[in-house]
């Protein structure tokens, strides 16, 4: 889905679409961001100045970090109408002038990448935990059913995912909007009791509260980013939706909703400072509650079926830009392309979201493990946005520099006030992107060190085909179709067929899928045909990160150049290497055993480039890494 495909009428109802998908992170955070600024690993005493200075904080937050960095100025860093990190890392990619700060961009984008799941297994259990907390609220007898509910909800939500959101998807918009509006309508009506925090949407509130008590003003701001904490999605998210319904859906509902409830909140500590044991509950009449707790619940999935789709679309871009194994995809919707499910990603996010509601039990508790992880996503998003800002769009070195530290200095700000959380829980998400980052950069370099052994050991493609003598090598009918990471080089496969079996296919075709460092190829490059002697043919085969290889339906592609592949009669020939561990190689002992194990575990080369299992030979080899 390209921009100009969102110029045509349909922003509305497309801002509506966004409205459930973008801003469901961003729009339950007021189910506990209020609350952890005053109650939480570094709590600001509950007076009507300092809720004053944290409000004017809060509103600033969202209209410098989400509206005018990310929703004014980071969308426009669209890679080809695509956003997100891995595509930012992508677009940034064409324009590293040397090897060293590709591999630097690279770095950061593994980096940002891998936080992105620490945040794909925060979302979910503080949002889902902090809503059925209301429970606790309406009555305390149910409190010992906090957890149990929330695990609950999280069991039937990542169970629902190998169906897709293709069924209900058209509701999250709409119960989205409910929420919003539920959110605005109770903080108007706690407003009209306590109308003097209206001034807090001056910066000098602000700033007094900073200048009163620096060090307390800074540690306040781990609490006052989670308000923000939902801005990433917001560029991850533009491909499905386009820019404008984006920036509309922000700015007329959104945000907003998110001041008037966030103000809500703040006249009702003024005017009661206990109501701070759940502040947003609080402000809804008794009557109300249950409702309540029901619309957030379905707001907090929603917001959790969005950063879990987000995690499926990274894996598959990962998978495609070579930082991760092939793994298991299948498509939810015969419409939308971009609805995925990946059985190994849903049920790992899973097992690591209960855990961490275990762990934590509490969203207070949880929530000092919210924000570093996006924080430190937000800063590499900023420094990789420069690249684009300098090079692509042509802007001077002071106008960007400019620009630029200014959004640096407070994603920094922010990053160092979420720092002093980590012995409260923030060691989690860094943890688990450790872990996420290890495996990435694993692969990477394992995959490099593949191929150069294999490089090592290769024949050049074209002396061998003109070498060939018909009258010694048996050629028999039909088509034969090798796989190969390069095109200048003679497959393992074949070169093992040729020895063992002593024959070759009649017309041979070395087909090498190539991923280009954008969503999607056009499909007047995306297949290249070179006849060779001897009736070989040397097949190029474009995919974009976000396109799923199906090499059949590339190779009808290939009629145009006056070769036909009939399904019936054309086998397919992989390589099955087996690798051996080595010391003393550019990898250590330890990642050369992980990446193996990583290389033995991949999904087949079969499923992924959807060739049909019957038409498969395998042939297989041993490799000393």
């Amino acid at each position: 889905m390209t921009q100009d495909t969102h110029q045509d009428g349909r922003v509305a109802p497309l801002a509506l679409a966004a409205l459930g998908i973008v801003y469901g992170d961003i729009g339950t955070s007021p189910l506990y961001a209020i609350k952890e600024v005053f109650v939480g690993a570094h709590p600001v005493p509950i007076t009507p100045d300092n809720i004053l200075g944290i409000l004017s904080l809060v509103f600033w937050t969202l209209v410098i970090v989400v509206s005018i960095k990310y929703v004014a100025f980071i969308m426009r860093a669209d890679n080809h109408s695509e956003g997100g990190i891995m595509a930012l890392m992508a677009l940034t990619l064409h324009k590293a002038g040397t090897q060293r700060s590709r591999a630097a961009i690279m770095l950061a984008g593994i980096v940002g990448a891998a936080l992105f799941y620490g945040d794909g297994v925060i979302t979910p259990a503080i949002s889902v935990l902090s809503a059925v907390e209301g429970l606790e609220v309406a009555t305390p007898a149910l409190k010992a059913y906090v957890i149990p509910v929330t695990i609950g909800v999280l069991i039937a939500l990542f169970a629902f995912q190998r169906k897709g959101t293709a069924g209900i998807g058209a509701l999250f918009g709409p119960v989205v909007c409910v929420w919003f509006g539920a959110l605005a309508v109770l903080g108007i009506v706690n407003i009209l009791a306590e109308p003097s925090v209206i001034k807090a949407l001056s910066p000098t509130y602000a700033l007094s509260f900073f200048l009163s008590s620096p060090r307390m003003g800074f540690l306040a701001l781990g609490g006052v980013f989670l308000v923000a904490t939902g801005s990433e999605a917001l560029y991850a998210d533009m491909g499905h939706f386009g820019r404008k319904p984006i920036q509309l859906a922000w700015f007329a509902v959104a945000l907003p909703a998110l001041v008037l409830n966030y103000f809500g909140q703040g006249a009702l500590l003024i005017h009661n400072p206990a109501a701070i044991q759940n502040p947003f509950y609080l402000l809804a009449p008794d009557w109300a509650l249950y409702p309540l707790v029901a619309l957030a619940t379905a707001a907090t999935v929603i917001a959790s079926q969005a950063v879990i789709s987000g995690a499926f679309s990274i894996t598959r871009q990962a998978i495609q830009l070579g930082y991760s194994p092939r793994m298991e995809v299948q498509h939810t919707s015969e419409k939308e392309i971009g609805q995925i499910y990946m059985p190994v990603i849903n049920w790992t996010l899973f097992i690591a979201v209960v855990a961490l509601v275990l762990g934590f039990r509490t969203s207070t508790s949880m929530a000092a493990a919210y924000g570093i992880a996006v924080s430190s996503t937000m800063v590499i998003t900023t420094a990789l946005a420069f690249i684009v800002v300098r090079h692509q769009w042509g802007w001077g070195w002071i106008r960007s520099g400019l620009l630029i530290s200014f959004f640096l200095a407070i994603d920094l700000a922010f990053f160092a006030a979420n720092a002093t959380k980590i012995e409260d829980g923030g060691w989690f998400p860094l943890v688990f992107g450790l872990g996420v980052f290890t495996l990435m950069s694993t692969w990477k370099l394992g995959r490099e060190l593949l191929r150069n052994r294999m490089a090592g050991e290769a024949i050049a493609l074209d002396p061998f085909v003109q070498g060939l003598d018909s009258d010694s090598i048996t050629r028999v009918p039909r088509t034969a179709v090798f796989l190969s990471g390069d095109p200048d080089a003679v497959p393992h496969a074949l070169l093992h067929n040729l020895k063992h079996n002593m024959v070759l296919h009649e017309r041979v075709a070395i087909v090498t899928v190539l991923v280009e460092d954008v969503p999607h190829v056009p499909d007047i490059d995306w297949v290249e045909v070179q006849g060779l002697p001897n009736n070989f043919y040397r097949i190029l085969v474009r995919y974009g990160f976000k396109d799923d290889p199906d090499i059949p339906k590339a190779l009808e592609r290939c009629t145009q150049y006056g070769l036909i592949f009939d399904p019936m009669t054309t086998s397919y020939f992989l390589g099955r290497e087996t690798l051996i561990p080595k010391l003393g190689t550019e990898m250590t002992l330890w990642r050369e055993k992980l990446f193996i194990a990583m290389f033995r575990n991949a999904g087949s080369a079969a499923s992924f480039f959807n060739i049909p299992p019957n038409r498969v030979v395998e042939m297989g080899t041993q490799i000393v890494l």
